[in-house]
């Protein structure tokens, strides 16, 4: 499917890696970007940007948004939130309920929303954005990789359903992104700007996966050679941030 002449949706646009995906559709030709976000302020219209006011929590929004946008034939999936807690860390009964509402519930919303919008096209595409821990499970925010496990579910039976309609369903993985849901992070990060590139080129050759870096790819082949590994390199990992009395990704 080609970019250039093609109407976006992009969820969490105001920042980040949806910020870098509204400026690469620009960038690659896309006609119109529909850039969505709680607070639509937050984004600078301009002859190819519309803003969008949408919060997926809302189905109220969501279903008014596929009202607005119906002649999309992108979606980008990337609004999320990361609440940072162990399975056993004060408040995960909250932080799971907050990032299941955002990241798997609305996606759902989105998903149901837009697939009778897009099927109006003669192609389409929809991009969820994951993550490596929708792959493997780091202890530090196991909430948070719950919900995205269930994101990756989500993805892989909408694309087994949406294929009749020509829409293509990627699913996005990705580890460390240099934005502000990685800012606690000192570690290595990937730029925004290489996973909204990688992921278009996805869209472009018809892929079902893209990995917006190595540690994705990585972590996309150890699940298939190597689970046992996987899980003994996550507890060496969480041994080691307690004893050095912390348990944040580095």
């Amino acid at each position: 499917m080609k970019i250039e002449d093609s109407i976006a949706v992009v969820t969490g646009a105001n920042r980040g890696l949806g910020k870098a995906f509204v400026n690469s559709l620009l960038e690659a030709g896309a006609a119109k970007v529909y850039a969505c976000a709680r607070d639509p302020l937050q984004i600078a219209g301009g002859d190819r940007i519309v803003p969008i006011r949408l919060d997926i929590t809302s189905a109220e929004q969501v279903n008014a948004a596929a009202r607005g946008c119906s002649d999309a034939d992108l979606l980008f999936n990337n609004a999320g939130i990361l609440r940072d807690c162990s399975v056993l860390g004060d408040g995960a009964e909250d932080a799971l309920r907050a990032e299941l509402e955002v990241n798997v519930f609305g996606t759902l919303r989105m998903l149901r929303a837009f697939a009778p919008v897009l099927a109006r096209r003669s192609r389409s595409a929809i991009a969820n954005i994951l993550s490596v821990t929708s792959l493997m499970t780091y202890p530090f925010n196991a909430t948070y990789a719950a919900s995205k496990h269930a994101a990756l579910a989500l993805t892989d039976g909408a694309r087994v359903q949406l294929r009749a309609q020509n829409t293509l369903v990627l699913a996005v993985f990705a580890g460390y992104i240099d934005t502000d849901m990685a800012a606690s992070v000192t570690g290595a990060k990937t730029p925004a700007l290489q996973v909204a590139e990688r992921t278009l080129t996805g869209i472009k050759n018809g892929s079902n996966q893209v990995f917006g870096d190595e540690r994705a790819a990585a972590a996309w082949k150890a699940t298939r050679t190597d689970p046992t590994e996987i899980q003994a390199t996550m507890q060496r990992y969480w041994d080691a941030s307690l004893s050095a009395g912390n348990n944040v990704p580095t």
